[in-house]
């Protein structure tokens, strides 16, 4: 009886060490999904140049639907600091960048007095920027004097957004995440944080692990492209 105990104990050890086995493989295929999406393989389609000043890295993306995009990194935090993407200007015009993660580019238009002055956006409107950390994607609403518990936020899959009311009805936004687009994603709600300081909405969303994963290893893969010594005209404005 004993040495049938022995067997049956070591059937049982070798079908869990086979489970953690295949667990692990999964998971470890699923923390790779990223790489069969349509975003990645346009990523890596793209053509590219690297500039570095400082700090700073700077890749241009020319895709093959001849789309524009440019990133900036931290070199010491491999984070990414600003996303923006060229829109074509009017009549073949030059064309400005629009900003998907971080500041908004100073515009060099000079502010005009008199007529459509009264349309200028007020300072005290709600203004919106992303920011990029290595473990969230975050949005910043400066002008939102209201305290933290009027604030209601929301995840819809729905619609594909983040959701933010007051509950005295004076602010209402809808808060793309393309980066869980591009990857597929849901929007769970356990992922948000929110927290108000300073007449500032700050509202937190904790990156998944594919994000994560596809965060790591797209660096690792611009290591490859090496900097180039001229800087382009469109670089030098961002």
């Amino acid at each position: 009886m004993k040495r049938s105990n022995c067997l049956i104990e070591v059937c049982e050890d070798f079908d869990s060490f086979s489970k953690r086995i295949k667990t692990s493989f999964i998971e470890g295929n699923n923390s790779k999904m990223f790489r069969n999406t349509i975003w990645y393989r346009s990523l890596l389609d793209a053509e590219k140049s690297c500039l570095k000043e400082d700090k700073l890295k700077k890749i241009h993306y020319k895709f093959q639907d001849d789309k524009e995009m440019v990133e900036e990194y931290n070199v010491d935090t491999q984070v990414l600091l600003r996303r923006a993407w060229k829109v074509k200007g009017k009549l073949g015009g030059e064309g400005k960048w629009d900003v998907e993660i971080g500041d908004p580019i100073p515009d060099a238009t000079p502010h005009i007095e008199g007529i459509g002055a009264d349309f200028m956006e007020s300072k005290d409107q709600p203004i919106l920027t992303r920011r990029n950390t290595r473990i969230n994607l975050e949005w910043r609403i400066r002008n939102l004097p209201y305290p933290i518990e009027t604030y209601s936020v929301s995840a819809n899959n729905d619609e594909r957004c983040i959701v933010i009311r007051t509950t005295n009805k004076k602010y209402f936004k809808r808060l793309q995440v393309p980066e869980l687009d591009r990857l597929n994603l849901p929007i769970e709600q356990a992922n948000i944080q929110c927290s108000h300081s300073f007449n500032t909405l700050i509202i937190a969303y904790k990156k998944p692990q594919q994000l994560l994963d596809m965060d790591k290893e797209w660096y690792l893969e611009l290591n490859k492209v090496k900097p180039i010594k001229d800087i382009p005209n469109d670089c030098k404005t961002q």
